[in-house]
């Protein structure tokens, strides 16, 4: 489906790399599961991936098919890259970002996910791992994995009132500074 830039819908839909004419965006997911103690389950994307192969990734991320909200895509990543039931009923993305193409919807989660029991898809996921704050840390200082990702840690409980300061992530439209919280930086726009 495809929305106005005030996420209105027109009625219309598009392949997802497909031709869209400016005033046209889409919708995407991400969703970041969190333990209990705070670390976040990522995942290796496969080398035959298009965009990004080999990376780490959140727990699960993709477009918003034609007639689907962003719940129900969230919990359709989940089932279709981990094999993992999420439910997400009554909850409401944490954090929705504009990026060039259109909307990011990010939910954060909290739940005790057993990765042996999870059932990966071949052609998207090559393996999972649960990670703290200092290994995506490090992920992200060693190839770059990770880095747009890194705040969401700091919207989780465990960080956020830890004191640690909340920057925004890289879908931002214009230059900014990552080291500059987003609460601060909401007040420039």
């Amino acid at each position: 489906d495809l929305y106005d830039e005030n996420r209105i819908p027109l009625g219309k839909t598009a392949e997802r790399y497909g031709h869209k004419e400016p005033g046209e965006y889409r919708t995407v997911v991400h969703v970041c599961i969190f333990a209990p103690d705070g670390r976040m389950l990522v995942q290796q994307r496969t080398s035959c991936k298009v965009i990004w192969p080999d990376r780490w990734d959140v727990s699960a991320a993709g477009g918003v098919d034609a007639g689907e909200d962003s719940r129900m895509a969230a919990e359709r990543e989940c089932r279709e890259e981990l094999g993992y039931p999420l439910d997400l009923t009554g909850v409401r993305a944490t954090l929705s970002v504009n990026f060039p193409q259109g909307f990011d919807d990010f939910f954060l989660v909290e739940r005790d996910v057993d990765l042996k029991a999870l059932k990966l898809q071949p052609e998207e996921v090559a393996q999972v791992r649960w990670v703290t704050l200092e290994e995506a840390e490090a992920m992200a200082a060693e190839r770059d994995d990770l880095t747009q990702y890194i705040d969401l840690f700091g919207i989780h409980p465990k960080y956020g009132v830890s004191g640690r300061k909340i920057a925004s992530v890289t879908y931002c439209p214009q230059p900014y500074d990552r080291r500059v919280p987003l609460y601060e930086l909401a007040h420039t726009m």
